[in-house]
């Protein structure tokens, strides 16, 4: 279920950056964030490239997953963007424009700790627009058969993530991570670096895969006997004069911040991917054996479940019941009168959403010229009884609604799905896209009939005191 929260979006107050060097390509990279405007979520921009193209964080945008996730689209890449985006969701930033001169972030120490500190260094501020949730009500599932990976969101009070980890080998065993809440991913989950196992690190190396990568930001569990060989070509890699394998299995340059940081990661890495479903969730993740195909293999599933919710979220509403307002009441609010007033009933009221209805008869007087012999009720007539419903919303607002007038600044994003012909009913639904403020309100519109989608649209209208 899609809905609207009491809670307003955020982005960053300023510009902030970062160097560092891409772990796969090697080069030099310069990071910038920076604020964006509210509803936009998170999008890359290549300022190196010609026309600086913008590659949004899209689960439908990702082409590989070998080694970190990577998006494409009309030939501009972005790889291994997790973790930037778990950092964003872990601190719970909506809206970000993250600036790249290459198309790879920094792999700072492996992990997201360098990203959550540049970005409280910005200063998170709240925008003027309302937080949208996807709240899981059944349990979704996504299984990758070949290799046994499981994602699976259940039902849950707030954002919750579980990771289990097996990679069959006896260096790393089982491990187990949670998250309780996103609020907790500064202190326990963001400092988790990523790691390798040694027989990848000698396929990485010997293919040219890994030119960022020293012994500073991936953890190395050694799963395979240290050959002399394997020895030499790791000081090479790693310009390092000696090198040894700790009691626990990894290679001797680093100390584990955890136990379980392996697991810690992968949960790490979750958040990230999801990130790309592009809608905040409420529900609990429980990800075994996850990996970057799995994870964003369940994003895309997630983003279209969401698409089709929000097109087809036919409102669950008893039309017999007591309406909240009826004709008269709504007449009392609303200037409009007929053959001009559009809307019957209505169901529901809060601050930030309505719901109200119209019975479409013969009896309309624009079914007389639209058309003779196929009657079909005009679109605009459709989006203008979304705004009528819209204005109960906002005049709701002033303690004295008979006294003002509506009036409509835009209309935008305006789509017809279905015909609206005499004998139907239409549902309104509108909800705000951002707060009420000096009696302008915007909104999304949608208008339903026979249990699908007829039309949708953004309005902005103001009220504005009879003089």
């Amino acid at each position: 279920m899609i809905t609207k929260t009491q809670s307003k979006q955020t982005t960053i107050a300023k510009p902030v950056s970062l160097t560092g060097v891409g772990l796969h390509t090697g080069e030099n990279v310069v990071l910038n964030f920076l604020p964006s405007e509210p509803n936009t979520g998170y999008a890359f921009k290549r300022v190196d490239l010609e026309g600086e193209p913008i590659i949004n964080a899209d689960a439908n945008l990702v082409t590989n997953t070998q080694r970190g996730t990577c998006l494409e689209k009309n030939g501009v890449s972005i790889q291994t963007c997790e973790h930037v985006l778990a950092a964003l969701v872990g601190l719970e930033i909506d809206n970000v424009i993250i600036e790249l001169n290459t198309s790879e972030p920094p792999i700072m120490d492996g992990s997201s700790k360098f990203f959550v500190e540049a970005l409280e260094t910005a200063e998170i501020v709240e925008q003027d627009a309302l937080r949208e949730v996807f709240v899981v009500k059944d349990v979704i599932s996504y299984t990758d058969e070949e290799t046994g990976s499981e994602i699976t969101i259940i039902p849950s009070d707030e954002y919750q993530v579980t990771t289990m980890v097996d990679f069959g080998t006896k260096v790393l065993g089982t491990q187990n991570a949670t998250l309780q809440k996103l609020s907790n991913f500064k202190t326990d989950i963001s400092n988790s670096r990523t790691f390798s196992f040694l027989h990848e690190l000698e396929m990485l190396l010997e293919h040219g895969l890994i030119k960022g990568g020293d012994l500073n930001n991936a953890i190395v569990y050694v799963d395979k006997p240290l050959s002399d060989e394997t020895m030499e070509k790791l000081k090479v890699a790693f310009n390092k004069d000696s090198i040894s394998v700790k009691p626990n299995g990894i290679l001797d340059n680093l100390t584990l911040h955890y136990p379980n940081e392996a697991a810690r990661h992968k949960l790490l890495d979750v958040i990230g991917d999801l990130a790309l479903i592009g809608t905040r969730i409420q529900g609990k993740v429980i990800a075994n054996k996850p990996g970057h195909f799995v994870n964003t293999q369940f994003a895309k599933k997630m983003a279209k479940i969401i698409k089709n919710e929000r097109r087809n979220n036919v409102p669950s509403v008893d039309l017999n019941q007591t309406p909240v307002m009826d004709v008269n009441a709504i007449m009392d609010m609303l200037p409009h009168r007929p053959p001009f007033l559009l809307l019957d009933k209505v169901f529901e009221l809060s601050s930030n959403h309505v719901i109200g209805s119209k019975n479409v008869t013969m009896n309309e007087s624009f079914f007389k010229g639209h058309f003779p012999g196929a009657p079909v009720m005009p679109g605009v007539l459709i989006v203008e009884a979304m705004a009528q419903t819209g204005g109960i919303l906002v005049l709701n607002t002033v303690p004295d609604p008979e006294n003002y007038l509506t009036f409509f600044m835009k209309i935008d994003k305006v789509k017809f799905k279905q015909k609206v012909v005499p004998g139907d009913t239409l549902i309104f639904s509108c909800s705000l896209i951002t707060p009420i403020r000096r009696g302008i309100c915007h909104m999304q519109g949608y208008a339903y009939a026979n249990g699908k989608l007829c039309a949708e649209a953004e309005l902005m209208a103001q009220i504005s005191k009879v003089k």
